[in-house]
């Protein structure tokens, strides 16, 4: 298909009036898309009590093909009783991504037995009585629970709750397959795991850093902010392998000018070597350094660490970091003049920083450099991860997480009269490896899809098959219903938040909190989460009413009161640092910053108060073997993390997801052609008649393939410090095949 020459533009005007009139017509697709609920995807944030398609700031229209894209999901005809007759476990597994998620809504409790191999409609009452009834049979430390962004605080807050009540800290979510690199890195150095930046700040800045992402396609409102950037004067510098077509000019549709004539984005764009970052990042600071134009004051009263960082400069060979980074010295020093020159800059960053084995040491390079000149801890500038899901950040800020921080740890006791369980709880991944060593027995995932996010997707299939029974709360299909299947799987289907009955509330990745309103639903059948949850606890504790032994007593708890989601912020205000808003905000309905988190001063959250740096070395770069390319996986324009709207590739003229994108360099040095079937072989494993695409966007050595699709190629390696996978570092090897 014929690449685009701009991101947004016509054709997302034109696909708007498409999804429009999928979703039964642009009146009725509009009135959604007003409502007073915070937008279903990206974590970038917009509605809420504004209203939607409108940000943070309070401008209007703020509106993307994303939040679109769920939307008419959410609009989707029930899936009728008869589908579960004709598809069956075989039927499921050769449907694609899309096809899965354009089977319909799910609107009635379906059951799944390995003997039957299909599901079957169940009552909800006999649902939720098998999984109680299972929970009730095994020991806590057999079971894990798994959160995704999708869901609200109130049920995240609420069923880690149940879970940690329940005996057991296999409390996990899925930033450990996203940003959690993002998490551990901020907090060893401001102390907060979080932005350091308000929405406002950009408005402020004069540089923006787009560093391993691809905003364009993935957090499209985000191109308003740059546009405006570039519009006043200010610079955008792109740190990418690939050369993106919305990263490099952009027409916003609703402003007029940009719609018309376009706006180009980067002002610099760098295509370092898929894992060459850190390299670039050291080389970077050791170049602000030798131009002087680091703040050393503030280095010295705000910082610790300096001394150990500007020696490690010091010795940095530079060509090493050329060589490692594969960015030239003279496109290093312009793009070190041009923030030397910089008054407020702002960096911000995806998940080709942190999909890597050294993800934290790549966060923490980026705070050397923002710290190197004191944009830290002032208006207009700082540190800015871009997350993805749009609750991602409050599930974590509420408690999801194998350990709990202190002072809600603490909270959670004095708030409930509870004794909470203490030993060291399993992160995502050693929750996989658990079930495959049998060690856990079952499960239960609050949205998102465990299977088609994990790594080494042969490897995910057979982990989750080891378990007794798992139990999905979802509102449409994905991969994971039909390759993460239990001996017994359950699907619960559960309410989209604009559908919920009571307001819940969301938090931005700029540390803000949105209230929902909820709305009425648009099946019979599917149940609010909340509602769920409480009535599941409800039942396992009557069948652990009298636990034993050192294991909390779950009847601490009123949980059929706890179906209130203003009694949980209630709790939540009285626990989670920071969000004592949170308890009155159905009331007062004023959203609110969370505070703490912000830095407009150079006072710090750690215990000093001063931000630490930190050295680091630059890893070697792999992929250098005779016939081995460098992998990343990476999102299409058509495609909302491991959800799949559509199969082609808009941005990057690519039809289909079974490609691997190669430079025309590589492919004549590999003997391949321009489509040629491929078979591909990883670290994990291989794909079979992959097609090639001779694509020169991306920088030679490199090649990439799509998410989740590629997973299967992926190996379990991780971080150590956040155990986030490295999707983004695997090298491969390739061969023509006969077609």
């Amino acid at each position: 298909m014929k690449k685009v020459r701009t991101g947004g533009g016509w054709p997302a005007v034109f696909y708007t009036l498409r999804k429009s009139r999928e979703a039964g017509g642009l009146l009725r697709f509009w009135k959604a898309m007003r409502s007073r609920n915070a937008c279903k995807t990206c974590a970038l944030g917009m509605g809420g009590q504004k209203g939607g398609m409108v940000n943070e700031a309070g401008h209007f229209p703020e509106v993307c093909k994303k939040s679109m894209q769920a939307m008419a999901a959410d609009m989707q005809p029930g899936i009728p009783a008869a589908f579960w007759d004709r598809y069956g476990e075989r039927e499921l597994r050769a449907m694609s991504p899309r096809q899965l998620e354009h089977c319909g809504r799910l609107v009635e409790p379906v059951r799944y037995t390995r003997g039957e191999g299909r599901y079957r409609p169940i009552g909800w009452d006999a649902a939720l009585d098998r999984v109680a009834d299972q929970l009730a049979a095994q020991q806590p430390e057999q079971t894990f629970w798994y959160f995704s962004g999708r869901s609200s605080n109130e049920a995240g807050f609420l069923l880690q709750l149940f879970a940690r009540l329940y005996g057991t800290n296999n409390v996990n979510n899925c930033s450990y397959y996203c940003h959690q690199a993002s998490g551990v890195g901020l907090t060893s150095v401001t102390g907060s795991g979080t932005a350091t930046v308000q929405l406002e700040d950009l408005d402020e800045a004069d540089l923006v850093f787009v560093i391993g992402g691809n905003p364009a396609s993935n957090h499209p409102r985000l191109m308003t902010t740059l546009k405006a950037v570039r519009r006043r004067g200010g610079e955008v510098v792109v740190i990418n392998p690939l050369v993106e077509t919305g990263l490099v000019n952009f027409s916003v549709p609703s402003d007029p000018w940009s719609l018309l004539f376009g706006t180009k984005i980067a002002s610099h764009y760098v295509q370092p070597h898929i894992g060459g970052d850190l390299a670039l990042l050291i080389a970077l600071q050791k170049r602000v350094v030798e131009l002087g134009a680091h703040d050393e004051a503030y280095l010295d009263e705000h910082c610790a660490g300096w001394d150990e960082l500007r020696d490690s400069l010091a010795t940095a060979d530079w060509d090493e970091l050329v060589e490692k980074s594969g960015v030239e010295r003279l496109a290093i020093d312009r793009i070190a003049e041009v923030y030397s020159e910089s008054k407020a800059t702002v960096f911000s960053w995806t998940m080709g920083i942190t999909h890597h084995a050294h993800g934290v040491e790549n966060v923490q390079a980026i705070a050397n450099l923002a710290l190197l000149r004191g944009m830290v801890g002032r208006p207009g500038a700082g540190l800015m991860p871009i997350r993805g899901h749009s609750n991602v950040q409050g599930i974590g800020s509420v408690g999801v997480t194998p350990q709990l921080k202190q002072a809600i740890f603490d909270g959670l006791q004095n708030h409930f009269g509870v004794k909470l369980p203490t030993a060291t709880g399993r992160d995502t991944m050693g929750c996989m490896e658990g079930a495959a060593a049998g060690e856990l027995t079952t499960a239960v995932c609050l949205g998102g899809n465990l299977y088609g996010s994990n790594p080494d997707s042969k490897y995910a299939a057979a982990a989750l098959g080891s378990l007794q029974q798992i139990t999905y709360l979802s509102t449409t299909l994905n991969t994971g219903h039909a390759h993460g299947l239990a001996a017994e799987t359950i699907i619960l289907p559960v309410l989209a938040r604009d559908e919920e009955p009571q307001a819940t509330t969301q938090e931005s990745m700029f540390n803000y909190v949105r209230l929902s309103d909820g709305g009425p639903r648009r099946h019979e059948g599917p149940r609010s989460e909340v509602e769920v949850i409480a009535d599941l606890a409800t039942r396992v504790a009557e069948r652990l009413a009298d636990p034993g032994g050192d294991r909390p007593d779950l009847r601490a708890i009123d949980w059929p009161s706890m179906r209130d989601t203003g009694l949980i912020r209630d709790a939540i205000s009285k626990v989670v640092p920071g969000w004592e808003k949170v308890g009155k905000i159905d009331q007062t309905k004023q959203e609110f910053q969370i505070e703490g988190r912000t830095f407009h001063t150079p006072r710090f959250a750690t215990d000093d108060g001063r931000a630490r740096l930190h050295t680091h070395q630059p890893p070697e770069l792999r992929g250098l073997g005779e016939g081995e390319l460098r992998v990343m996986t990476i999102r299409s324009e058509g495609q909302f993390n491991t959800v799949v709207y559509e199969d082609h590739d808009l941005y990057r003229g690519v039809e289909g997801r079974y490609v691997i994108l190669v430079h025309p360099e590589d492919l004549r040095r590999l003997g391949v052609a321009d489509g040629d079937p491929l078979r591909i072989t990883g670290p994990a494993g291989e794909m079979r008649h992959v097609r090639a695409v001779a694509f020169d966007a991306i920088r030679p050595g490199n090649a990439a393939m799509y998410y989740p699709e590629a997973n299967v190629l992926v190996g379990r390696g991780v971080d150590p410090k956040s155990k986030t996978p490295a999707f983004k570092g695997l090298v491969i090897t390739l061969e023509r095949e006969a077609a």
